[in-house]
């Protein structure tokens, strides 16, 4: 591939470098503070609104709405038992915005597996296999006994101190990252 094409390519798909941006500084800045903040994930989910408009029409639009809604709800149920942070759901949510529902679910699943092998090579760095596996089947205890998503949410914050978190953000850069390559979704 010579430069010209290159050139070409990034032009074409100057949306997916756009997202790929957004996404690798959200990583950083959630590997360094733990939080993905605002001021990239509703920025990200507003212009992936406008650009589905322009470029799509009202179809467009439905469809990023609805990658929106969807990358919402599938770490929403995550985020109120504490599993992860709210910024983690609206940067999904940012994601399906730009690249619509078929893309969102396919990245969410890519996230899934890179963020369960980050997890596992954490804990097998700090050898505190039991605590965690604990941890686990408490979480999995709350969320089937305690019927009150307001109550789990509040049990959840208690206890985030407490824990040693995955800043989720890096398992969804790489995954997105990754996707968009497997996808030939850059040139």
């Amino acid at each position: 591939m010579d430069f010209a094409a290159i050139v070409s390519g990034v032009i074409e798909h100057w949306h997916i470098w756009f997202v790929s941006i957004t996404l690798v500084v959200a990583a950083i800045i959630d590997g360094w503070m733990l939080k993905v903040p605002n001021w990239i994930t509703f920025p990200l989910i507003m212009s992936g609104w406008a650009y589905s408009a322009v470029t799509g029409g009202w179809p467009g639009l439905g469809w990023s709405l609805l990658g929106t809604f969807v990358g919402l709800a599938l770490l929403y149920g995550l985020y109120m038992v504490g599993g992860m942070g709210a910024g983690d759901v609206k940067l999904l949510a940012g994601i399906g915005a730009w690249v619509h529902l078929q893309h969102t679910w396919n990245i969410f699943a890519t996230t899934a597996i890179v963020g369960g092998i980050m997890a596992i090579a954490m804990i097998a760095y700090t050898g505190r296999w039991r605590k965690h596996f604990q941890q686990f089947n408490m979480l999995i205890g709350e969320f089937v006994e305690v019927k009150d998503p307001e109550a789990l949410f509040q049990r959840a914050a208690e206890r985030k101190s407490k824990m040693f978190l995955l800043p989720y953000g890096i398992p969804m850069t790489i995954a997105a990252l990754g996707y968009f390559v497997f996808q030939g979704m850059y040139f």
